[in-house]
């Protein structure tokens, strides 16, 4: 399967600080690697509706919520972008990964057997000069990809808080040129062996 990266874009600001650090990563991808750049801001989708104990979940066909999901199965590579907000992936992003839950549970999607052994990728800026303050971030993709049998490839942490400032971190440009490149393992649960 050809790589087709999909970046979701969970910033309630265009062209924000983990954008423009997730735009210097996919500069660094080869010309026959597709992407595809999907903005939840000007995709809005519902907050996501929990009926695995009162219905069956339906494929959505039409509408925002079918081309989020239509562009999710055919990625091979998904990579979170979203900014630290109070430590974690921001309400756009969580609502996200929240209709993954309502994924797995539509009849003949299989879902969960579809992205097994694909990437999670994340890339986020934070307004802080700790990075161990994204561990929640970094531990919310971690464990999604685990559940999901997916590889994880990490996350790409940026220091920004003014619209542009992780032009100026250097470290963070770097890792950008090459992160991609890195070899994604099989993402575990910490409790596993």
């Amino acid at each position: 399967m050809t790589r087709r990266f999909l970046f979701v874009l969970g910033s309630a600001r265009a062209e924000g600080n983990s954008e423009l650090l997730a735009r210097r990563a996919a500069e660094q991808l080869p010309p026959d690697v597709g992407q595809e750049w999907i903005d939840l801001t000007e995709l809005p989708v519902p907050d996501f509706e929990d009926l695995r104990h009162d219905s069956d979940h339906v494929r959505p066909t039409e509408g925002n919520v079918a081309r989020l999901l239509d562009a999710t199965l055919a990625a091979t590579d998904i990579v979170i972008v979203s900014p630290l907000y109070w430590y974690s992936v921001s309400a756009q992003t969580k609502r996200y990964l929240d209709y993954w839950s309502g994924w797995l549970r539509t009849p003949g999607l299989d879902f969960k057997a579809t992205l097994a052994g694909r990437t999670l990728w994340g890339v986020t800026a934070l307004a802080h000069t700790q990075e161990v303050v994204a561990d929640p971030l970094v531990g919310t993709l971690h464990n999604s990809a685990a559940y999901m049998g997916m590889r994880f490839g990490g996350v790409l942490l940026g220091n920004g808080s003014k619209p542009g400032d992780v032009l100026t971190d250097d470290a963070a440009l770097t890792r950008a040129k090459t992160f991609f490149e890195q070899e994604a393992p099989l993402a575990r649960f910490l409790y596993e062996d």
